[in-house]
């Protein structure tokens, strides 16, 4: 298992606790919050500082706002109001915390404070080091409970961690990092791995990285149909990058037996919710159909595979999933995983999309809220705030 100091390890009576935390919700053209998940997610670090005594200040990103320009439309005043209504307790904005520590003045044990958008922050993106000595100067131990911002070496994520007395990780990174772990850098074989999406240019990376450490690779979606285009097979009007054949070609070459394609799709005419879906052999695909999911007899192929497996990592859906006549493939790839012994990881917007869809978020071992950065560790790649959390150990 991974090393890294965790909150829970470190001492926080009567200390000032800094918590970067993920808490970049999305908003409707009004402000308000359309979806408090993160919020919630953000709230196990806050409540254990504050229960064992801690002065804690929590920051976060939102959005993309201009470093050194204050806008409204970029403020965490939503979110601190929210956290105030979750938590029972008042959680007061402060405005402009970095450069100016006079707010700390009244800050005691217990106080909850929260730090305006640290993006608004000059030299936050590009980690700049007088900022970050600035930031550890407010605090005796940094949290980074931020998992979905570890790809980024940025002030608060990554510059903070070495120039703060104490580093570690809150709850929510921790479990990302223990699952991350379990599942590949010591998995229970064999290691089946989903893969799939609209672009095999943004995954070629991962799938080769993963292709080296799985038993069974399994793509879809675009990816699926740009392997279907480089084995020679019809693809009709589908979308896929034909000008990436040639290495999905290598990829089928070099990892002969780990990649199961599809042998049958469903098709349509036009991309909508309500065209009629006809389910196919591959290689009966016609010149104006677009596969918009898999078919029924690669899923069935697919099933042993899966529910044989020890560790099931998936990053995608298989198919058009919000069309419902599209959505089988992905449905059934949610049951099998639901229903699979295999310790299970998922991760990624759409298959979080998904697994709300059909509902086996409880069946599922561990969510991922990464996003990039889970799909970054998936690729093998150091992640930056996760080696800050290693350096500091």
């Amino acid at each position: 298992m991974m090393q890294f100091k965790r909150l829970s390890d470190v001492d926080v009576k009567n200390k000032r606790v800094f918590i970067r935390a993920d808490l970049n919700v999305p908003q409707d053209e009004q402000g308000a919050i359309t979806d408090d998940t993160r919020i919630r997610a953000s709230l196990p670090a806050i409540e254990d500082a504050l229960a064992r005594g801690a002065a804690v200040m929590v920051t976060s990103h939102l959005g993309r706002p201009t470093e050194g320009e204050w806008r409204a439309e970029d403020s965490l005043a939503p979110i601190a109001q929210r956290l105030s209504e979750l938590l029972k307790r008042p959680a007061p904005l402060i405005r402009d915390w970095a450069s100016d520590a006079s707010w700390q003045k009244t800050l005691k044990p217990g106080d909850l404070v929260v730090l305006e958008n640290c993006r608004m922050n000059k030299g936050e993106k590009k980690n700049d080091e007088a900022l970050s000595r600035a930031m550890a100067a407010l605090c005796d131990v940094y949290v980074n409970d931020a998992f979905g911002t570890a790809h980024r070496a940025e002030a608060t994520t990554h510059g903070i961690g070495f120039q703060a007395a104490v580093a570690c990780a809150g709850p929510l990174m921790a479990a990302e990092l223990d699952a991350l772990s379990q599942a590949l850098a010591a998995p229970k074989r064999p290691l089946a791995a989903i893969v799939a999406g609209s672009k095999v240019s943004t995954k070629l990376t991962v799938l080769r990285a993963l292709a080296e450490k799985v038993d069974t690779l399994i793509a879809g979606g675009g990816i699926a149909n740009t392997f279907l285009l480089a084995q020679g097979f019809p693809i009709g009007k589908s979308l896929a990058e034909p000008d990436l054949a040639d290495e999905a070609k290598a990829l089928l070459r070099d990892f002969p037996g780990k990649f199961p394609l599809p042998v049958d799709v469903v098709c349509a005419k036009s991309f909508s919710a309500d065209a009629k879906a006809e389910i196919k052999d591959i290689g009966e695909v016609a010149d104006d159909d677009l596969i918009l999911d898999v078919g029924p007899r690669t899923m069935e192929a697919l099933m042993p595979l899966l529910m044989s497996a020890g560790t099931i990592v998936w990053n995608g859906p298989l198919g058009v999933f919000e069309f419902d006549a599209f959505a089988g493939g992905t449905k059934a790839l949610a049951k099998i995983i639901a229903r699979s012994p295999a310790f299970s990881i998922a991760g990624g917007g759409d298959t979080l999309a998904a697994i709300a869809k059909f509902g086996v978020a409880s069946d599922v071992s561990y969510v991922s809220t990464g996003g990039g950065a889970f799909l970054e560790f998936l690729e093998g790649k150091e992640l930056p705030a996760v080696a800050m959390l290693k350096a500091r150990v």
